[in-house]
């Protein structure tokens, strides 16, 4: 993995400074932020994301001929609007494109207000980094009114997630008959897709650790299937299996044309395999095609009439969708708050704890019991003196 700061074919002109010591051996704020991204090079996918928030901010600083050392409070705020309305468009907006690409750009659109917060965490850790290593003197995300609201990256619950009518529609499409005559390379798709979703639902990985699933991660001990993952952090887990999910594993092998289970000869072989049936998915091969599906999903559900607030849902979501669907469900059909979190793999319970919409429920519930009444048997008292002008 390459571990340079990349920026658009006609902006590559980072603004270039003189050294000014510190603790890291930086000529400019790319150096300085590279080094940065350096300790994030064993987590790919956070590398990624930190990546693509701070060379943000690098370009736009380019743009407005500022550095980092130039931010202030006014900045900030002029890039947290910037961050909202990405403009000139045609400078900032693209579709997405091979970061070498001369039509490659760092957004596909105007960032959500969720988006905005998560840059903005990203960023605040960057820029206290920056001057724990001597780079910058200050950070300027501490001078932000009511920080502890609006850099928490806690929100009080997850709401990017489907619903357990539209994911009972979804997985009936993806579960729908070819049509005749549909060739060797249609159903091998076909398999394929139902298997990524079904993966996705039952186990709540993320993308990464699906693209990088082995089939010897698969592994039964004692009579009972277990998934064994490398996750966030490089930490190790080992998720109880389903038997839907064991059921998906041996209908996507036999789409491979393997024995029923894994073993040993097949051990290290990619779980999720291109069209030639032996190399593996890529990341981002990976991620276009699950939103692909979304949006294919969208489209023959509009074109059925449903319901058009699941249609725009469909349309809006990604593959970590998927992740936050397995888990609000989990815990909507009664798994345990403790063992959700195994299974999520979250380190504090108060993260797993926002799947949970069952006092949300009970709270709707109750709410009806104040209701607009008329009561024909309730007679009005005469008001007393003291507001019907008599005295006491």
């Amino acid at each position: 993995m390459a571990n340079e700061v990349i920026t658009p074919i006609d902006q590559l002109l980072i603004l270039q400074e003189s050294p000014r010591g510190g603790l890291i051996s930086a000529q400019s704020d790319a150096q300085a932020v590279t080094a940065w991204l350096e300790e994030y090079v064993d987590s790919p996918q956070t590398w990624k994301a930190y990546r693509r928030e701070s060379e943000r901010l690098l370009l736009w600083l380019t743009s407005q001929g500022l550095t980092l050392r130039n931010i202030n409070r006014e900045t900030l705020r002029r890039f947290e609007l910037f961050l909202s309305d990405p403009n000139p468009s045609d400078q900032w907006v693209g579709p997405s494109k091979p970061r070498a690409h001369p039509e490659w750009r760092p957004f596909r659109g105007p960032l959500s207000p969720a988006s905005r917060r998560q840059s903005l965490v990203i960023l605040q850790g960057m820029f206290a980094w920056l001057v724990e290593a001597g780079w910058v003197s200050h950070n300027p995300f501490r001078l932000m009114r009511d920080k502890s609201r609006r850099l928490n990256n806690q929100t009080p619950r997850v709401e990017r997630y489907l619903e357990s009518d539209l994911w009972a529609w979804l997985w009936e499409w993806l579960n729908s008959p070819l049509e005749p005559g549909k060739g060797s390379r249609a159903c091998f798709e076909h398999a394929r897709r139902r298997f990524i979703f079904g993966f996705a639902y039952l186990l709540a990985p993320r993308i990464s650790e699906m693209a990088d699933a082995r089939m010897g991660d698969f592994q039964r001990s004692e009579g009972r299937w277990w998934w064994s993952v490398v996750g966030k952090g490089s930490k190790t887990a080992r998720i109880p299996l389903p038997d839907d999910m064991l059921d998906c594993l041996r209908q996507w092998r036999h789409a491979l044309e393997l024995p029923e289970y894994p073993g040993q000869f097949d051990a290290e072989a990619p779980v999720l395999r291109a069209l030639d049936g032996q190399r593996g998915l890529g990341h981002n091969q990976l991620y276009r095609l699950i939103r692909a599906t979304f949006l294919q999903a969208a489209q023959a559900l509009e074109d059925s009439d449903g319901a058009p607030e699941y249609v725009t849902a469909l349309k809006l979501a990604t593959p970590h969708w998927l992740r936050h669907t397995s888990i609000t469900h989990q815990a909507q059909s009664g798994i345990s708050l403790r063992h959700l979190a195994e299974s999520a793999r979250h380190a504090r319970l108060d993260t797993t704890s926002r799947y949970l919409h069952s006092e949300d429920d009970e709270w709707h519930r109750e709410q009806q019991r104040h209701r607009l009444t008329v009561s024909y048997a309730t007679s009005l008292k005469t008001p007393s003196n003291r507001y019907n002008g008599h005295s006491e």
